[in-house]
């Protein structure tokens, strides 16, 4: 599998990004690592108001579908294990409207990778049938919404 070096990753900012900032050149759990890049980011990411929030996660979305596929089209390799940017919109996803505390950011990092990684359905589907950047995306999204919906309902139930 070509896997990029770090120097193409500073080199080339779309593979960089892509590659999580060097998270998804991890040899071993490159998502769980591209996930764990995104908690910094998100904690920045809250300082924002809730609407520029869910519009930088908008954008971090649509700014994916366009990376993760040129990053996988010039690597040769549909949905690189490497590429973890799809795991940081996931991530902030599942972090939308989260409570306060670190327990909930442990919380959503977990209740993230369980549905990324078990891929339940209609995630393993769309893992399966839809290609592209797109496809790389969607999956991710998708296992971040159903951590935001786990997560906000025990929240609901423990608060």
């Amino acid at each position: 599998m070509n896997t990029p070096s770090a120097l193409t990753l500073i080199k080339q900012p779309v593979h960089g990004l892509a590659f999580g900032f060097g998270s998804g050149l991890s040899p071993k759990a490159p998502g769980t690592m591209g996930t764990l890049m995104a908690v910094p980011l998100y904690l920045l990411l809250l300082q924002l108001s809730p609407a520029w929030y869910l519009a930088a996660v908008g954008l971090s979305f649509l700014a994916g579908v366009y990376i993760c596929h040129v990053s996988a089209k010039d690597l040769g390799v549909h949905d690189h294990p490497g590429i973890v940017w799809d795991e940081f919109v996931g991530y902030w996803i599942t972090m939308i409207a989260a409570p306060a505390g670190w327990m909930w950011i442990v919380i959503g990092f977990v209740l993230f990778r369980l549905f990324d990684i078990a891929k339940p359905w209609p995630i393993n589907w769309c893992d399966k049938h839809v290609h592209g950047g797109f496809g790389i995306m969607i999956d991710d999204v998708l296992a971040g919404l159903m951590a935001l919906g786990v997560m906000q309902l025990m929240a609901y139930w423990l608060l």
